[in-house]
């Protein structure tokens, strides 16, 4: 039976995809204790990469932070597995740290990370309320334009 994060998900017309695997020598996630920590979730969606570009070259605020939206699925993708398959398991979304590949001066990078922040709140409703960083970079990993890290507390 679905969990009450399940259900919000639903609502918003959301499908947790089967978590990644991961690309490199690094696992997907680590638990220490009730702290799970995924790695940074690229823009894949159904197995390809989406959302490749420079934020304020090729891509816009608002287009990217749709990109960052699917780095959130991702996150949450990770973190269902590391629950069991349970997201009620979830007490607190602690932090998220996103970085967006942008041009010089670019200065929205909190606007673009928004994308994921909201999403949380919207999944998590109070317990996805976080600490957060976004920073611009000049390039990310296979050109995409947003990667999102995320802490969860889980029970």
């Amino acid at each position: 039976m679905p969990g009450t994060v399940d259900g919000r998900l639903k609502e918003l017309g959301i499908e947790i995809p089967t978590p990644a695997a991961p690309a490199a020598n690094y696992v997907p996630f680590v638990r220490s204790g009730n702290l799970v920590f995924v790695s940074g979730q690229v823009p894949v969606v159904a197995g390809k990469i989406e959302g490749v570009g420079t934020v304020g070259k090729d891509l816009t605020t608002q287009q990217a932070q749709a990109i960052a939206k699917i780095c959130a699925i991702n996150l949450i993708a990770q973190a269902k597995a590391a629950c069991d398959g349970d997201l009620d398991r979830v007490v607190r979304v602690v932090k998220l740290g996103g970085f967006v590949a942008c041009v010089d001066g670019y200065t929205e990078q909190p606007e673009v990370i928004n994308g994921a922040s909201d999403l949380m709140v919207a999944a998590f409703g109070d317990k996805g309320r976080h600490a957060r960083f976004a920073v611009g970079t000049n390039s990310l990993p296979r050109g995409v334009a947003v990667e999102v890290e995320a802490v969860f507390e889980i029970a």
